[in-house]
């Protein structure tokens, strides 16, 4: 069903069955109407502010439903990632120019030294980050009709029943986590569980017994090694990242359902589906139009869930997005049945399995002159960002790379160094061929 607002999608569940369970955390259940009064409540108050500032680290139901009203009150709302270093998300509070903070009390009262007066009252604007590598990260602005019209698409080729209870794992932070292990159940009228933290992910699907889950493929990995996966499970939704052909394997072994997603944070999540038995063939969503540009590039149009642009940057929205389509920076073909390939990458840009993006061209920088070397090259090794180089010493490379890698999150820190002993290959116009790169010391294993 198309919902136009949170509000009136919370409220078309509360009138359909008022005391069926809708949010659950650890042993606290919320019917839909409980639902629905607290975001009432929650939602009037933010009135009160311009540009709120969503710190997100471990939410329950009473975070979650908070987060859902902020963005429903229609001012502007940034969810920002409380893990990441203080430095920068001091700079992301202050370029969001909000004046009041959500989330741990006492987080929000360290960070508020970074609150000012909005330049402009904005309307209805949730700001999404591209990554939470660099200061280079984008600040997306989405809306919140837009993020109700992917949870349309996501459940016009996918829908859940009532009966279903999706398990939430992912950062509401990013988009595909906000929309496919929230917006998406709700909006089918499915219960969502929320997860109680990454202590409790080991026993999670044992406590909830989930019928369906949204998952990046490292998560997908780990519950798969070690079994976690409950009998009850019919459904796993991945995206955000490659998806391994032996976590297909593995899921179809489990006798789970596996389908896999495509999306941007600037398409406000999904924009094709794979429903068949093929993982990597994806049927596309119901408002979108995707087209290959002759080079290869994905093109996509969608006005429903397309984004406003990045904020206060036109040059940079103007350099993705014209005349409503947006260049994706991804690889890919259509086949004879219409579905949607993904072969690569366009953009110079490495993506974790946990969904994070790095921007290479300026990691590599602060790498290479830090070493004093331009012979470097990162690339995915083990799932993990890894360094090429020509020559040196791995421990002295990596303990004088220590104090630059300190500043990013552990997962986006240099693991392991390779010394070819000689220069790094090179194409004849002197860029480094990164494929090979990849190929000579076993990359994307």
């Amino acid at each position: 069903m198309r919902f136009g607002s949170f509000c009136e999608m919370l409220q078309h569940w509360a009138a359909v069955k008022p005391d069926k369970a809708s949010v659950t955390y650890s042993d606290l259940t919320l019917s839909r109407s409980e639902v629905l009064s607290r975001f009432e409540d929650k939602r009037a108050r933010f009135s009160l502010y311009k540009s709120v500032g969503f710190l997100i680290g471990e939410p329950d139901a009473d975070e979650v439903i908070t987060l859902l009203a902020a963005i429903g009150s229609g001012i502007r709302v940034s969810l920002l990632d409380e893990t990441l270093p203080d430095e920068l998300l001091g700079a992301l509070i202050k370029s969001a120019e909000c004046d009041a903070l959500e989330g741990d009390s006492e987080l929000c009262a360290e960070f508020s030294q970074f609150l000012c007066e909005p330049e402009c009252t904005s309307h209805n604007e949730v700001l999404f980050y591209t990554s939470g590598t660099t200061s280079r990260s984008k600040a997306v602005v989405l809306s919140e009709a837009s993020l109700c019209a992917s949870a349309y698409n996501g459940g016009a080729l996918l829908p859940l029943s009532e009966d279903d209870r999706l398990l939430s794992l992912l950062p509401l932070n990013h988009v595909f986590g906000f929309v496919c292990s929230l917006l998406w159940p709700l909006s089918c009228g499915a219960e969502v569980a929320i997860g109680r933290g990454m202590r409790h992910l080991a026993d999670d699907f044992d406590f909830y017994r989930p019928t369906a889950v949204s998952l990046v493929p490292a998560f997908a990995d780990f519950f798969l090694k070690r079994g976690h996966l409950n009998d009850e499970l019919k459904l796993v939704l991945i995206g955000a990242g490659e998806c391994p052909s032996n976590v297909v394997s593995m899921l179809r072994a489990y006798g789970k359902r596996l389908c896999f997603g495509y999306g941007l944070t600037e398409t406000s999540s999904g924009v094709a589906l794979s429903l068949g038995d093929d993982a990597y063939a994806m049927d596309v969503c119901p408002d979108f139009t995707v087209t290959i540009a002759p080079d290869g590039e994905v093109l996509v149009e969608c006005p429903e869930c397309m984004m406003q642009g990045y904020f206060r940057d036109p040059d940079g929205t103007a350099g993705v997005l014209r005349g409503g389509v947006l260049s994706t920076g991804d690889l890919g073909y259509i086949d004879e049945h219409g579905r949607l390939h993904i072969t690569g990458r366009k953009k110079e840009m490495l993506v974790l399995p946990g969904g994070t993006k790095i921007f290479l061209p300026e990691y590599e920088k602060a790498i290479s002159e830090k070493l004093g070397t331009d012979e470097i090259c990162v690339f995915l090794s083990g799932n993990a960002p890894a360094l090429a180089v020509s020559e040196g010493d791995e421990g002295e490379i990596l303990a004088a790379l220590r104090p630059l890698m300190e500043k990013y999150p552990r997962s986006e820190q240099i693991s392991r160094v390779f010394v070819r002993g000689k220069n790094l290959p090179r194409t004849k116009t002197g860029k480094i061929k990164r494929y090979e790169v990849e190929s000579l010391f076993g990359g994307r294993g």
